[in-house]
Parts: structure tokens; sequence; C-alpha cells
């Protein structure tokens, strides 16, 4: 399994900060996407983004409940415990062409529901501190579900990957 955590989460209140910077950050990224599609003419794509974002939006605020008694660490940008500058679950923008399709589309949401579950799956694992493990644990398992949501999506799309969409306004490059 691929390290995605860096050093060890040794606080509830830890855990809480970088479990809620990560689901902020990859709604946030699911609407940009959205309005990226929206704006280049790929409808059924950014109506995908949206209810990803709506889904991240919901994890958002099951994470927002737990934190309303507990006082969180203020933790630079800099200074998360995970391996990438963004978040685990936040998709990669060089990886996104304004011409993908819905298959493309949900292998990369899939790709970093995977990654958010790894991260949760290896702070369980190595904390030290058993309500973190808990927790973490409990947030791999939703993210684990949100896997399975993908996984099942993706074995509905057909295999063709002939549907790419056509650039019918390509980027005018000198020659």
């Amino acid at each position: 399994m691929t390290d995605l955590l860096v050093g060890d989460i040794s606080s509830i209140s830890e855990f809480l900060a970088h479990a809620l910077e990560m689901e902020v950050e990859s709604a946030e990224r699911y609407r940009e996407l959205a309005d990226t599609m929206e704006v280049h003419n790929n409808p059924e794509v950014a109506a995908l983004f949206r209810r990803l974002a709506v889904e991240g939006d919901a994890h958002v605020e099951q994470v927002t409940r737990r934190i309303a008694t507990t006082d969180l660490p203020n933790i630079a940008p800099w200074a998360f415990k995970w391996t990438s500058p963004d978040g685990p679950e936040s998709l990669a923008m060089d990886e996104v062409s304004y011409l993908m399709n819905r298959r493309q589309a949900l292998e990369l949401a899939l790709h970093n529901e995977v990654r958010g579950l790894k991260f949760y799956t290896q702070v369980a694992h190595r904390s030290q501190d058993t309500e973190v493990r808990q927790l973490a644990a409990e947030m791999a398992s939703e993210e684990d579900g949100h896997v399975a949501i993908l996984t099942s999506w993706l074995s509905k799309q057909v295999n063709d990957q002939s549907e790419t969409l056509a650039d019918l306004d390509p980027p005018n490059m000198p020659e």
C-alpha cells in the first residue's frame, strides 16, 4: 500500500483537523470541476461532479458534527501529514480534461476515494491513540462505501473509449 501518511496523528483533535481539511478540499475541487465542465459544454460530467460535491458536503457535515466540542489545532497548509501537496481525496487538476467522458471522470473520482480510504486506513493502523484509531477506522469504512458506489457506477458504464468528446473549438495554436 502506498504510504499517504507522514508521521503519526496522535490526538483526536489533530485527526479531525486533517479529516475536515481533506473533505472540504475534496468537495470544493469537485465543484470547481463541475463548473469547468459546464463552461466547456460537458453537462453530463458536470452533473456527475456536482453529485460528488454533494456527497463530499455530506461528509464535511459529518466531520463538523464530530468537532462541535473539540478545539482543533491550527495546522499550516504545508504541515498536514499527507504526502501530496493537496489532500489525498483531491483530484489532480493536471489529470482533468474538459473533453473527458463520464467513465474517465468516474475513474478519477474512484482513484481519489481509494486514496482517502488508504489515508484513513493508515491512520487507523499507525496512531497510538485508541480513539483516533477507532474514528479513523470508521471513516475508512465510510470511504469504502464511497469506493463501492463509484465501482458500481463504473461497472454500468460502457467500456468503449470512443465516447471521448470531440473538441468543436480547439485552441488556436500558432504554428
